[in-house]
């Protein structure tokens, strides 16, 4: 396996990567083939991708404006994704059942998670992944370190497991397949759920069910434990003391929100720690909760409370419609 190794950028940006002109890339080359890397492949490989100036632009705008909960919401809670949850559950239901099983994971997070991420594979990217790594490790000197290390992982998972790099195709950061994984984030957490040898989360919803099960399992997913608990405000206005909306672990005694203003809707032990969440409005009102340790692993998938809001009510969703059916 290749050592994960920091990437400078380019001085001049010269925005093509063939290794025998690129002292960058010729340096990374050679880390992989200390690393067991074939030399020629590396070499082809570098040397056909291509500069993307949209990349760049891309991630470089500056950051949008905040959502509140409902703008946030309306983008992914729709009718029509709770429906493709419910097809996808359905589609893949022995699999599904696996995940269950041996990660603990329910069926209706694992569908969430795939939708909010790609629409159950749907849009999975349009960019080839070898030009947005190379552009970003390459050209964007502000995350060089790290896209250099996600291109060193991407060229050795895609040597070990025999896909062509020049192929495959995923977000403009380099995310990829039905559930987004980052290169490292594939080599550590895919697996190879329907047994064929390889771990492919373009084209195999099955491995793409197992390996969402998998990392939330190695983050600390808890079975059978819910994800968030009702409160509302017993004090006259939103207390200023409380840190809202922390993608961290649960930080908060119960008793302590309780005393600012902030109480569950059912017992909870005032000794326990929540992640407090106020989820604003257009009207101006906020609806509150409590995060649970379930509800910060999903922040460990995408570090944002409303993307962890986002899975947790379209999953919700999901189960109901499911139900009904049932």
């Amino acid at each position: 396996m290749a050592m994960l190794l920091a990437v400078s950028p380019l001085v001049n940006a010269a925005g093509e990567y063939d290794p025998a002109t690129s002292e960058q890339a010729r340096a990374m080359v050679d880390r992989l083939v200390d690393a067991g890397l074939d030399r020629r492949e590396l070499t082809t490989t570098l040397a056909q991708a291509s500069r993307q100036q949209k990349i760049i632009d891309a991630i470089s705008k500056p950051a949008e404006r905040h959502l509140r909960w409902d703008q946030y919401r309306d983008i992914f809670i729709k009718p029509e994704r709770v429906a493709g949850g419910v097809d996808f559950i359905r589609a893949h239901r022995d699999a599904m059942a696996r995940a269950e099983q041996e990660y603990g994971v329910p069926r209706e997070i694992i569908a969430a998670i795939i939708g909010v991420e790609t629409w159950y594979g749907r849009h999975t990217g349009s960019y080839r992944v070898v030009d947005a790594l190379t552009t970003l490790a390459f050209d964007y000197p502000p995350r060089s370190d790290f896209f250099g290390r996600e291109l060193e992982a991407f060229l050795t998972l895609t040597s070990e497991q025999g896909l062509d790099p020049l192929e495959l195709k995923g977000s403009y950061a380099g995310a990829m397949g039905l559930p987004q994984f980052m290169p490292s984030s594939y080599q550590a957490y895919a697996v190879d759920f329907n047994n064929d040898g390889i771990k492919d989360l373009w084209k195999e919803p099955v491995d793409a069910i197992g390996s969402v099960a998998n990392y939330f399992a190695e983050h600390g997913w808890r079975s059978g434990q819910p994800l968030t608990v009702a409160a509302h405000l017993s004090a006259s206005q939103k207390p200023e003391s409380v840190e809202f909306n922390q993608a961290k672990p649960p930080y908060a005694r119960v008793g302590t929100l309780k005393e600012q203003g902030i109480v569950a809707d059912i017992a909870i032990p005032e000794d326990e720690e929540v992640i407090p969440l106020a989820l604003d409005y257009a009207d101006g009102h906020d609806d509150y909760l409590f995060g649970l340790h379930n509800f910060y692993v999903i922040t460990r998938y995408n570090h944002s409370h409303l993307y962890a809001m986002a899975v947790t009510t379209l999953a919700e969703q999901i189960q109901a419609a499911l139900q009904r059916e049932d």
